[in-house]
C-alpha cells in the first residue's frame, strides 16, 4: 500500500506539475507564475520546519540518533545542495556562455540554476532562441525528478500524510520551473506537443525515483531520520536560494501584499494538511 501511495504521489508531483505548468504557459496565465513562486516558497519552508524536521526528531528518539547528528546532517545537506547547484551553474555556463553577460546583469533575481526558467517567461525566447539545449534541459529535469522521487518516498515511509505534504510541496515548486522549461523546449523543438510529451516523460522519472527510494529507505529504515533531514535541507535550500531571491525585488504595495499573501497561503496549506494528519 505504501508503494502504491508513493507511485501516486510521485506521479502527481512529477507529471502533474508538468501539465499544470502547460496550462499556465499555453493558456496565457503566466502572470500567476509569480504567485506560485510565493506559494511554493511558503509550502517548502513550512513542510521542512513543521513537518519533516519534527518527524525526523521524533523518529531519532526511537532510533537512538542524537540531535547533534541530525543537525550535522542538515548542515551537510545544505552544503551538498549548494555545491550541486554550483556544479550545475558551471555546466550551464559552459553550455550557454554567450548569455553570461545577460545572466550577470540579473544576478539578484537568478541565483539558482533554474532561475532563468521562471519570472521572465515572456522574454525567454530572446535568451534561448539560438540554443539547442533541449536535451540538456530534459536530462537535467530527469535527474532532478529522480531525486525528488527519493525524497517523497522517504516521507511516505515515515508517514503517508507526510508524504502527501511533501508531494504537494514538490509539485508547487516544480510548476514555475516547468513553465520555463516548456518555453525553452518550444524554441528547440519544432512541435509544441512533442515538448510537452518529452517533459512529461522527464517528470515521470519522479516515480522511478520513488520506487528506488522505497527500496532504499525500506532496507535502511534505521536511517530514516537522516533521509527526512536531507529532504528538509533540499526544501530549505530551494526556497531560500531559488525562490525567495526571485521574490526580493521592488514591487508596488499592492503587489507586495499579494506576494506575502501567497507566501502565507503556502504555509497555511501545509498547516491544514498537518491538522488533517492528526485526525
Amino acid at each position: 500500500m505504501t508503494l502504491i501511495s508513493i507511485l501516486v504521489g510521485t506521479l502527481v508531483a512529477g507529471m502533474g506539475s508538468v501539465w499544470l505548468a502547460a496550462l499556465l504557459a499555453y493558456a496565457l496565465l503566466s502572470r500567476f507564475t509569480q504567485h506560485l513562486l510565493s506559494l511554493a516558497a511558503g509550502a517548502l519552508l513550512a513542510t521542512a520546519f513543521t513537518r519533516l524536521l519534527p518527524e525526523a526528531f521524533e523518529l531519532s528518539v526511537e532510533a537512538g540518533v542524537s540531535a547533534h547528528a541530525l543537525f550535522v546532517a542538515l548542515l551537510v545537506g545544505l552544503v551538498f545542495f549548494f555545491l550541486l547547484d554550483k556544479a550545475e551553474l558551471w555546466h550551464h555556463g559552459h553550455e550557454h556562455g554567450h548569455d553570461h553577460d545577460h545572466a550577470h546583469s540579473h544576478a539578484h533575481d537568478h541565483t539558482h540554476e533554474h532561475a532563468h526558467h521562471t519570472h521572465d517567461v515572456h522574454h525567454q525566447h530572446h535568451d534561448h532562441s539560438h540554443h539547442s539545449g533541449g536535451w540538456a534541459v530534459l536530462l537535467g529535469d530527469s535527474v532532478h525528478a529522480f531525486g525528488d522521487g527519493i525524497l517523497i518516498a522517504a516521507a511516505f515511509v515515515a508517514d503517508p500524510r507526510l508524504g502527501v505534504a511533501a508531494a504537494l510541496a514538490v509539485m508547487a515548486h516544480e510548476v514555475p520551473h516547468h513553465v520555463g522549461d516548456l518555453v525553452v523546449l518550444r524554441q528547440t523543438l519544432s512541435n509544441p506537443r512533442a515538448a510537452l510529451f518529452k517533459l512529461t516523460l522527464a517528470g515521470g522519472v519522479t516515480a522511478i525515483g520513488g520506487v528506488m527510494g522505497y527500496l532504499l529507505v525500506g532496507a535502511l529504515h534505521e536511517y530514516l531520520p537522516f533521509f527526512l533531514v536531507v529532504a528538509a535541507s533540499s526544501f530549505i535550500y530551494v526556497a531560500l536560494a531559488d525562490l525567495i531571491p526571485q521574490l526580493q525585488k521592488r514591487l508596488s504595495p499592492k503587489e507586495t501584499a499579494a506576494q506575502v499573501a501567497w507566501l502565507f497561503a503556502g504555509i497555511a496549506l501545509v498547516a491544514a494538511l498537518g491538522e488533517w494528519a492528526q485526525h
